[in-house]
């Protein structure tokens, strides 16, 4: 199932989750990659993926994955 990925602060919908980094040595998850969501004015851009670290993510729960950027 994926999950969106919602910035805590501004509400806004980051994307949805496409992988995770994990550490070999620990099976330790150390990041989020999300499948960023793109408005029509930033169609430009190349890359389309955001890594989000594990220190970042707030709460997850059953939809919603919600995350500080700053």
């Amino acid at each position: 199932q994926d999950k969106d990925v919602v910035d805590i602060g501004s509400g806004d919908k980051i994307g949805s989750v496409i992988d995770a980094e994990i550490k070999k040595d620990t099976g330790i998850i150390t990041k989020l990659i999300v499948y960023e969501k793109r408005g029509f004015l930033d169609a430009f851009k190349m890359k389309d993926e955001v890594e989000v670290p594990w220190e970042k993510i707030k709460k997850i729960g059953s939809d919603v994955i919600l995350v500080e950027r700053k």
